[in-house]
């Protein structure tokens, strides 16, 4: 019997249309693909009968299919078509060389935890999303600073003013919470990073909290324009008195791990980590040569 396969794949991309192209040709004889999923076409129904997901396109692609992709615990082929493509582990030639090891189910799939965001206004909670590399909270035109105060399992936290916070995941510590200044986490622990956005304080930094914790983030002064925006792609106004409410999701995020490099090698070619400094070597020799 032949493993099922859901594809996700932008056709107005031309590169992502070429390259699921390219794959259907050489796999349509070792696998059943049941459909062309992008854009949430597919309910969850046809996405629980799938034993894998291939997701072709960048880290946005992914993170768009991998909200449903996590309802359903289908793993997740990354395949890069995309710029930076940090969570897309397979090249497309990778993926035809690794093809045959991927369906004899010989690769390892990575198990990273999601979160869920709710909003409480008036004591009723009125818009629940899932998240699989942050929650942001981000202060909004006119961009005056906002406030928040934070609690962590009913015990209070910190105040923060400033420009908002970023709740992270370990998958997502790579994303925002690493421009913002937060650590960088192994994807496959579980564990929750706080991140405050340029806070008003010179001792505010991140802190990373157990997974299983309840953050509680309540909006005491905010702007027109404050939202809070999951994955930089679903977003919701904010207003004074609402409380975000940030746990550990049931779900998960299920990866397929390529066996030609470790995350180490994507955070060093793809980040630049660690990388030496770019010593010049012709001063280097002339400094060395004077007496």
């Amino acid at each position: 019997m032949k493993p099922k396969l859901i594809i996700f794949g932008d056709p107005k991309r031309k590169f992502a249309e070429e390259a699921v192209s390219k794959f259907v040709e050489f796999a349509k004889d070792k696998v059943e693909i049941l459909g062309n999923c992008f854009g949430s076409t597919c309910s969850i129904d046809i996405l629980k009968k799938a034993d894998y997901a291939i997701v072709f396109g960048g880290d946005g692609t992914i993170l768009s299919a991998a909200r449903d992709l996590s309802q359903a615990n289908v793993p997740v082929i990354g395949v890069n078509v995309g710029r930076l493509g940090f969570l897309a582990e397979f090249s497309v030639d990778e993926m035809i060389q690794l093809i045959d090891d991927i369906i004899d189910g010989k690769m390892r799939i990575e198990k990273r935890m999601i979160i869920k965001s709710c909003i409480e206004r008036a004591g009723e909670r009125k818009l629940c999303s899932t998240a699989i590399n942050d929650m942001v909270i981000a202060a909004g035109a006119p961009f005056n600073m906002v406030e928040l105060k934070m609690k962590v399992d009913g015990q209070a936290l910190a105040g923060c003013v400033g420009d908002g916070v970023i709740i992270s995941t370990p998958t997502g510590s790579t994303a925002y919470n690493l421009s913002a200044g937060g650590p960088i986490l192994s994807g496959d622990l579980s564990a929750i990073v706080i991140t405050p956005l340029c806070p008003h304080s010179l001792s505010f930094r991140p802190i990373v909290i157990s997974s299983e914790s309840v953050i509680e983030i309540e909006v005491v002064r905010v702007n027109e324009g404050t939202t809070i925006t999951l994955d930089g792609q679903v977003s919701h106004k904010l207003y004074k008195r609402d409380v975000v409410i940030v746990e550990k999701d049931k779900g998960a995020f299920l990866v397929v791990n390529n066996p030609l490099r470790t995350q180490w090698d994507t955070l060093a070619g793809k980040l630049n980590w660690a990388e030496k400094p770019k010593y010049n070597l012709a001063d280097s020799k002339m400094t060395r040569a004077k007496p």
